[in-house]
Formats: structure tokens, sequence, C-alpha cells
């Protein structure tokens, strides 16, 4: 077996500030995907568009032949080209402004803000940070900090049997994770790795037990709970992937009990661990 590739903390740093602009419009047509797919509300033009519809804007549309062998663009061009094969999310931190609305014009402007180095686990981990503002009309709708994982070939480590089984929640919802729905949810975001659809892949190359449910499918379940709860949008909302979760499991979207304008909320399958954790701030 060869080396593992060195990191080169100081080339992968030298990408931090390097920005990046985009350009997207939330259409009548993605707004109804969005929702038949979520099961929410079909919103009309003009109307409010469920949170977290924007991880679905702009994303990169690249041809087919400078994609990596896990679906994903190949790395070095915006983001910075750390050499560890496996990417994630890990989670982000999301601040709501206003709403964005059927038939708004979207510009994101992106920067890398943080690259940090790390031994976890399952070997090296390299996380990084990416700071998005969301514009329509010349006003910030949506300010966030999405955080990237890069880690080893390392086949994904199986759960371990001392687990603590994650607490139900004071307000519980329950989703079968299809493979139609993860294949939705990857067209919809236009996302292209392997792992959410190639199940002979997820398994075989990457060592997971299925298909892997998608880190903002999850965070976009639990911010829909926190609105459900209390009503409204969250001014903040805060999510971090924990361990993860197969198509063809129950899935529960947890919410504790709303205190002082905080909740918490988690996912879990039945049984098992808590997948991601959230909070959710008013």
């Amino acid at each position: 077996m060869s080396d593992p590739p060195p990191l080169d903390e100081s080339l992968l740093k030298s990408w931090v500030g390097r920005e990046e602009v985009a350009r997207d419009v939330v259409t009548e047509d993605l707004a109804r995907k969005f929702a038949v797919t979520l099961g929410t509300p079909v919103p009309q033009v003009g109307e409010a568009v469920p949170p977290l519809l924007h991880f679905c804007l702009a994303q990169p549309a690249l041809p087919l032949d400078v994609l990596g062998p896990d679906g994903h663009p190949r790395k070095g061009g915006f983001l910075p080209p750390v050499p560890l094969p496996r990417r994630m999310w890990a989670g982000g931190d999301v601040t709501f402004h206003r709403d964005l609305c059927v038939g708004d014009t979207v510009l994101r402007r992106s920067r890398i803000a943080d690259v940090t180095i790390k031994e976890g686990r399952t070997g090296r981990l390299c996380f990084v940070s990416v700071h998005h503002v969301l514009e329509t009309g010349g006003t910030a709708a949506i300010d966030e900090i999405q955080t990237i994982v890069y880690r080893d070939a390392t086949p994904v480590a199986p759960a371990s049997k001392a687990f603590v089984p994650a607490p139900a929640g004071q307000t519980t919802a329950r989703i079968v994770a299809t493979p139609t729905l993860l294949f939705r949810y990857s067209a919809l975001t236009f996302n292209g790795h392997r792992i959410h659809y190639d199940r002979r892949y997820a398994v075989e190359d990457e060592g997971y037990a299925g298909l892997v449910v998608h880190g903002p499918l999850q965070a976009t379940w639990l911010c829909h709970m926190a609105a459900r709860v209390a009503g409204r949008t969250p001014a903040r909302f805060t999510y971090r992937g924990q361990s993860p979760v197969s198509d063809g499991e129950t899935i529960g979207i947890h919410a504790g009990p709303l205190a002082d304008g905080r909740l918490a909320l988690w996912t879990a399958r039945e049984g098992g661990p808590v997948a991601m954790s959230g909070e959710a701030f008013w």
C-alpha cells in the first residue's frame, strides 16, 4: 500500500480569502419540486420559500470529464486542493435576515474563511470553512458558514455497540429515507456524490452500510421542524453531522422544548445514535 499523500498546510491555507460569485433564480419549477420532495406547501410567485431551499441554488455545473471518481468536481478551483479523497458536509451556521421568495434573483458571494487540519478517529481530517452571503435586490437575505470535511480513504468505522441511543424529542416526526427521496434531493442540489445513489460505490468503496442520507437534507428536516414548533423561521440555525444514516431506515426528526428562544434538534435512526444535531434561535 502506498503512503498517504502529504498535507501541505501552508499551500491549503493560501486558499483562505479566495472568492467566488454565482447567480441563480428561485424559479416556480424549483420551488414546486423542492416542496413536493420535502412535503411542504407549494409557494406561489412572490411567496416565501421554505428555509434552506438555498442549498439548491447556484450549484457547480461542470462537464463530466472534470469530475472525480466520487462524482464531485475535482479539487483545486475555488475549493483548495486537499489530497484526501473523501469529502462530506460537516455542518453549518445559517443566519436568516429575510425570506427568499419565488421569482427572486439571488447573488451568492462565497469566500474561503478557514482551513484546519486535525487527526480524527479514522485518520487525518481537513476542515474547510466557506462563508456564503446570499443577496436579493442588493440586500443580504442569508449569511452562512458551511464546513466541509475531507478524510482519508479508510472505510467508515462501523457504529460502536456501546453507542448511546438518541432520546425521543418532545416533538417528533418520522421519515423513511427511500432511494427515490435521496435521488430527488441529489437532483435538486445537482449533487453528483455517488454515496447518495450508487449503492455498490457507497458500500464497497467508502464503507457505508447503504446509500447515505445527505447532511443538507437532514439539516433541512431539522430547520423545517424548528419552524413548525415555533410557528416561524428561526433567526439562526446551526447543525453538525455526528454519524451516518442510510436509505431504508426510518429516521426520527426530534425537537426538544422551546425555551428562552432556543430549540435543540436532532435526527436519529430508530434505536440509533444522534446522526445530526442542530440548534435554532429566535
